[in-house]
């Protein structure tokens, strides 16, 4: 206990005016965490705000809660507490893993805290570990768990890394902590449990403070990866601009940088990347080093990356929809396209002239289609629009979607700044039409 003790008052450095939120779900570790937060308190005197959770999947789970509450009630704590009604499909243990720190992220939002802290010990150091390492993670996910953890306003503590579940249970014991057991923790359903039971007492068996060797390793791996996110920082906001990765540049970098600056991009364009795996990472680097434009594959999390002329665009897999608008003044399409009709005769590939006796009328805007072509001015023949689009580098992400104009016989008379057809006029000509692309 004193370690734990000594740790909280003079490596953390508790203060009066500190406010702890501290999860505690009833059993032995959680238990004996806020128990040396109460006494702590005594001496100190800062907010203690118990956070606890009614996964509501076992008939002890409403008595624990009491218990918990009545706990805090005789010792002034206060004391939090959020019942799980349903579970949704995905993985149960990752469902309330999400909804935990969700209401811990409300109750410190609430309380203004500066600490939220965990019993997570070192026997989950030494699970964790493996079971990523056996699952495949990056540099991050090796690490494991963190002693401590800079967020946005608050500190994320785990006081308990340095202790065996062995050793808690013992002091709990000792010191006379109430606690519950979950017998759902030893039920080989779940992964982590086959780990605790099967693999963790023969890693002790060889080095009874094993989970000090993995602290070490944890920490080894947590200073690398905080001296290579600096060498990212200073190349990302060069490489990486408006959902692009310029490819040139980023064949430049290191490998190892090439990887965590990937991982940067994904945490930034996806909603969630606990589905993006050391797979997902090498397909997007044989397509950076393939570098051929038009080639693209598809993400979790509806993310679609494609390589478009030495650059690698990430963007939203959206479903297209055709569309077909009358050519008046003042007309935007979805895209941000705005065309006016003017009285000046301007000229370029964003001006239209035209003598409205050459085609029938009214004009309309519609997205590109499959076999359009174009007569174009200056020339006898007729030319693919797809062609077009490829000449004038138009990305492939834009193509299906990108507008050309047409008449009411539907014959393509401009790729607004693209090309302009045999019907443009000259300046000397009668233009009755004259129309710009902003």
């Amino acid at each position: 206990m004193d370690l734990v003790y000594n740790y909280l008052k003079n490596v953390i450095d508790l203060q009066k005016e500190d406010k702890v939120v501290v999860g505690v779900s009833a059993g032995p570790d959680s238990m004996f965490l806020l128990y040396v937060l109460y006494e702590l308190r005594k001496v100190i005197g800062f907010t203690i705000i118990v956070a606890h959770i009614n996964h509501n999947v076992r008939v002890e789970s409403a008595e624990e809660e009491e218990f918990l509450k009545a706990y805090c009630q005789e010792r002034d704590i206060d004391f939090c507490s959020m019942k799980i009604e349903e579970y949704g499909k995905e993985n149960f243990h990752a469902y309330a893993r999400n909804i935990r720190y969700d209401f811990y992220h409300d109750l410190i939002k609430k309380y203004k805290a500066n600490y939220l802290m965990t019993a997570h010990h070192g026997d989950d150091l030494v699970e964790t570990i493996l079971m990523r390492l056996t699952r495949g993670s990056n540099l991050k996910g090796y690490k494991g768990i963190s002693s401590v953890t800079e967020l946005d306003d608050y500190k994320l503590v785990r006081p308990l890394l340095y202790m065996t579940k062995d050793e808690i249970k013992e002091l709990d014991d000792s010191l006379g902590i109430p606690y519950r057991i979950d017998k759902s923790n030893v039920s080989d359903k779940y992964t982590r449990n086959r780990y605790r039971k099967y693999v963790l007492p023969f890693l002790k068996s060889e080095n009874q403070d094993v989970h000090l060797k993995f602290l070490k390793f944890s920490n080894l791996l947590s200073d690398v990866d905080n001296y290579l996110e600096k060498e990212v920082d200073k190349v990302y906001n060069d490489i990486y601009v408006n959902n692009c990765i310029n490819i040139n540049k980023f064949l430049d970098i290191d490998v190892l940088i090439e990887k965590m600056l990937l991982e940067r991009v994904l945490k930034e364009v996806c909603n969630d990347i606990s589905n993006i795996t050391d797979k997902h990472i090498e397909m997007i680097l044989e397509l950076i080093r393939g570098n051929k434009t038009g080639s693209s594959i598809n993400l979790p999390s509806n993310i679609k990356c494609t390589v478009e002329y030495s650059y690698l665009r990430f963007s939203e897999v959206i479903e297209e929809e055709d569309y077909k608008f009358e050519l008046k003044d003042g007309l935007v399409l979805p895209n941000g396209m705005k065309f006016i009709k003017l009285e000046s005769k301007e000229s370029g590939n964003d001006t239209l002239h035209l003598d409205s006796s050459m085609v029938k009328l009214p004009l309309y805007v519609r997205n590109k289609r499959d076999g359009d072509f174009i007569e174009l001015k200056g020339t006898n023949g007729k030319r693919k629009v797809s062609d077009v689009f490829i000449d004038c580098k138009v990305e492939r992400s834009r193509r299906n979607s990108y507008p050309v104009v047409v008449d009411s016989d539907d014959k393509i008379i401009w790729i607004p700044k693209l090309k302009k057809s045999k019907y443009d006029g000259k300046f000397n000509e009668l233009c009755d039409i004259i129309v710009k692309c902003l």
